[in-house]
């Protein structure tokens, strides 16, 4: 999936590669879901032309209704029985999102599978919550309730009449638009709610609440009698502190996609969740990696000028990941900017493949130090495309998903940063790697390998220890960041930002201090296989961590 039309390409720890979307459910839900919870047209016809081929059909001609919209309703009641936040047995509600707009011809066949879903569980088994825009015309303020009007006339004429509108807005709706709109989409005015711009996303579930949208979803469901009233009130101390945050952090982001955020979301998302967690403000310039390069400055000076601008004002630079040759030179020298100006430095994926391929160019004198990606021919192979890869098929061949890292150096940055554990369990998502040939002259030049896989041949994680923080992952750490857990790794390269990370690495050494006395300490216990049963510390004592919503400048 291209960055530019999908965003980011988001990986679940079964390797499912999946839209931003289920990133945000894992973020905001605190669940891991499954590939099987992305459902999409290819999936579907799939699965159908598999029953077809064996025969299920028993040669009846296969036509979208009812065999397509058959197998949706089947592949949602099979999907909503597995459970997905760590409990026994299934949800008691599932929540079916289906995107795109009333109207498009790829959702069609969806949109008829829920008609007749909705029809055959019957009243107070399907909820309906259509979600659209109401836009406000700048120069009146006037609030617009027609694209509304019709999306809903055009949903109805479909088969599917919705319970609940969530209008989607600048400002709250006024009384008289609620009106309105309940006039003409026959939905009572309390079952209207407003979403409207808020100062920090922490905002909307307790926006939600006050509009008694639980209350509403309760009534269409019947579940008045058994449901509780929500308790929000770790959502609202995290709005409030995302309010009051003010000190900034200046967080230099070199990519390839970076004229799009979404590409990022989850690094953006992870470095918001460190930053709070260090009660700072993020900012964070976005700088092209091709604008870094020496041909940029030959061909559009300023940009090259205003990229490095950016690059030395920053108080810490991540690399993260990305395919192909465009800006890979900008990116190594970010890497080497970082590298020798001591700036605190995360690379991601291709991020610390670059990181490597500076060090061995830069300190081991390789000049045409390379990976096979970029220089098929070089003579000095720093990163080599995996064995077990496939260079004829692109699609779902790479090394996806969750894989173990089992840390070597037990006295390293990364290793305290998450809590000494022995390993630790993170999402790749590659096909090319360190060459292990190369590990002893890059080990013996200074650098660091301190997490390889357990074959001990695929570098994981790298270090220079002389390096106030310089490390370079394999995996995406980005991809399990929690608001009230953040990335260890980002939380590090924040801290360091802003000069806190070694009060951040006693903090944890005390905690883990503390775990000792109550005879919790993983040192003195056995190391079974499966490691430690321990959960990552949290840095601040009270725990509470946010999106916020940042500066992107």
């Amino acid at each position: 999936m291209s960055p530019f039309e999908h965003g980011e390409v988001f990986v679940l720890d079964d390797g499912g590669e999946v839209d931003l979307d289920l990133g945000n459910y894992e973020r905001f839900l605190d669940v891991k879901l499954t590939r099987d919870n992305n459902i999409t047209t290819g999936k579907i016809y799939q699965f159908v032309l598999d029953k077809e081929r064996r025969g299920d059909y028993l040669g009846k001609t296969v036509q979208v209704v009812p065999h397509i919209t058959d197998a949706i309703q089947e592949w949602i009641e099979r999907v909503a029985m597995i459970p997905v936040d760590g409990q026994e047995g299934p949800a008691d509600v599932c929540v079916i999102e289906l995107g795109g707009t009333i109207g498009d011809i790829e959702s069609m066949p969806f949109i008829e599978a829920l008609g007749q879903f909705s029809c055959r569980v019957g009243v107070g088994n399907f909820c309906l919550i259509h979600v659209s825009l109401v836009p406000v015309l700048n120069v009146v303020g006037e609030q617009k309730t027609k694209p509304t009007q019709h999306s809903v006339r055009g949903l109805r004429g479909l088969g599917l009449t919705p319970n609940i509108l969530a209008c989607r807005s600048t400002m709250a709706l006024d009384a008289h638009v609620k009106v309105k709109l309940s006039q003409f989409c026959h939905v009572s005015a309390e079952d209207i709610i407003t979403l409207y711009d808020v100062p920090n996303i922490w905002h909307i579930p307790l926006l939600l609440r006050d509009q008694k949208a639980h209350e509403a979803i309760f009534k269409v469901l019947n579940l008045s009698g058994t449901s509780k009233e929500p308790s929000l009130k770790e959502w609202t101390t995290r709005a409030e502190i995302c309010d009051m945050l003010h000190e900034p952090v200046r967080i230099a982001v070199v990519g390839k996609y970076t004229g799009h955020s979404d590409s990022y979301l989850s690094v953006l998302k992870a470095l918001l969740h460190a930053s709070v967690a260090c009660r700072k403000k993020l900012v964070v310039d976005w700088v092209p990696a091709s604008d870094l390069e020496d041909m940029t400055e030959i061909e559009n000076a300023d940009a090259y000028k205003a990229a490095w601008k950016l690059l030395k004002g920053a108080d810490g630079i991540l690399v993260p990941g990305g395919f192909g040759d465009r800006g890979v030179q900008g990116k190594i020298l970010a890497a080497k900017y970082a590298r020798e100006n001591r700036i605190p430095f995360l690379g991601i994926c291709l991020g610390m493949q670059i990181a490597v391929i500076e060090f061995a160019r830069s300190v081991l004198g390789l000049k045409d130090a390379n990976s096979t990606e970029f220089d098929p021919d070089t003579r000095n192979p720093c990163v080599i495309f995996m064995p077990e890869g496939s260079k004829t098929h692109m699609g779902g061949t790479m090394r996806l998903g969750s894989r173990r890292t089992y840390f070597q150096i037990m006295d390293c940055k990364s290793v305290k940063l998450y809590g000494n554990r022995r390993f630790i369990d993170e999402r790749h998502r590659h096909r090319y790697e360190v060459n292990p040939d190369m590990v002893a002259r890059l080990e013996n030049a200074g650098l660091s390998f301190t997490g390889k896989d357990e074959t001990g041949r695929r570098m994981e994680i790298v270090e220079i220890p002389e390096h106030p923080y310089y490390i370079g992952v394999q995996f995406h750490p980005e991809f399990k960041c929690r608001p009230g857990n953040p990335s260890p790794l980002f939380l590090g390269l924040i801290a360091a930002a802003c000069q806190q990370l070694d009060a951040v690495l006693e903090g944890l050494e005390s905690r883990e201090k503390v775990n000792c006395e109550i005879g919790n300490c993983l040192s003195d216990k056995k190391v079974f296989q499966n490691g430690y049963a321990t959960k990552p510390a949290n840095i601040i004592t009270d725990a509470i961590y946010s999106y916020c919503n940042g500066v992107h400048s």
